[in-house]
């Protein structure tokens, strides 16, 4: 039990840090030169967009309702967490390159019902629970009020060809742009290197979190009632329980693992409660409503965590068949099967990060 509990934390701690960071450190030296970018961009646009854009200032546009965009807003990750009509408060970390860390509330915001702030902090605002960042050095730093609905968004076309979605926030009678966070996907899925990197504790994190002192107090009271009741038939929640640990030791990890099981069940009991916890946790409207699980991120560092600790324990047979099939013809190996295993060593964590 207590080898479940350490491998449960080393997992959370793991995948906390690629949750909260969300992109590459390799690409921190960018920052100076992408600020720069971003403001000079301001710049150019400045005169065009003080004079175009305000209808998004203070009007609230009533659209259709959507209950698909509706769904998908309530369980992306955010930097508020929402339980029913109210938002709890996260920590907010952000690293601006030149200005440094800073740390604060995400109650400096404000958030009215929909994850907007109404405030705006050291040229930071929300916008539908995320976290952006103004990029002209013309707004005005320290606590600010905006009011109701001065942000907005736009559909714009970027210098190679790509079109994003713009958040420009209203102040003073004049239209600001802001920067979304840098992310690591080079530009694949809309994001990249911006002006600011947040390393916040935002929902999917929180709930991260809750999930995991929720199973520590769930293995506790079962390790408790096994050592009061050694011995004795299963009673209450150990009696729940124990068919689970049963399942995965019998049926899982013995007839995959042979006798050499016990030293992988730690790491299978902890995968497996810990994506069960989660995946029971979203499915919480109130309280949970998070999609923990569908981000690449927590699934890109559990299928690394996998790889690393099934090919550290590779052992000569293992290794034999990825790299020299044998009774296969020298050539075949050299030039078909060789490379591909090869190739499929890589692919069956991505593989597993997308599922």
């Amino acid at each position: 039990m207590r080898k479940i509990f350490l491998t449960l934390f080393w997992v959370l701690g793991l995948t906390i840090t690629m949750v909260a960071q969300d992109h590459s450190e390799g690409t921190h030296h960018e920052g100076d030169a992408t600020h720069s970018e971003a403001t000079a961009d301001h710049g150019d646009h400045g005169d065009a967009t003080h004079e175009e854009g305000h209808e998004g200032c203070g009007d609230s546009h009533h659209k259709d309702f959507d209950p698909g965009a509706t769904a998908f807003h309530h369980i992306s990750d955010q930097n508020i967490y929402n339980i029913g009509p109210f938002h709890l408060p996260l920590p907010v970390i952000v690293y601006v390159p030149g200005e440094g860390v800073q740390f604060f509330s995400s109650s400096k915001f404000h958030a009215d019902a929909h994850g907007t702030g109404e405030f705006a902090y050291n040229g930071f605002v929300l916008y539908e629970g995320i976290i952006r960042r103004v990029v002209d050095g013309g707004f005005p730093e320290g606590h600010v009020e905006l009011g109701h609905h001065m942000l907005f968004h736009k559909r714009e076309t970027a210098e190679d060809g790509v079109e994003k979605e713009v958040v420009y926030v209203c102040h003073n009678d004049q239209t600001f742009k802001t920067d979304n966070k840098s992310t690591a996907d080079g530009g694949l899925f809309g994001g990249g290197v911006t002006s600011f990197y947040d390393f916040s504790i935002t929902k999917n994190v929180m709930s991260m979190i809750l999930v995991v002192f929720l199973l520590s107090w769930l293995f506790l009271t079962v390790a408790k009632s096994y050592n009061k009741r050694d011995g004795m038939a299963p009673k209450g929640i150990q009696s729940f329980m124990e068919p689970i640990f049963m399942f995965i030791q019998d049926e899982v990890a013995k007839p995959f693992l042979g006798h050499k099981w016990e030293k992988f069940l730690p790491f299978l009991q902890a995968l497996f409660f810990f994506i069960l916890g989660l995946n029971l946790f979203g499915q919480i409207p109130f309280l949970g409503g998070s999609n923990v699980t569908g981000n690449l991120a927590v699934t890109a560092v559990l299928a690394i965590l996998t790889f690393f600790v099934v090919n550290f324990n590779g052992n000569k047979h293992y290794w034999g068949h990825a790299l020299w099939m044998p009774g296969v013809p020298a050539l075949l190996k050299i030039f078909i099967i060789t490379p591909v295993e090869i190739l499929g060593l890589f692919i069956k964590p991505l593989t597993l990060a997308l599922r």
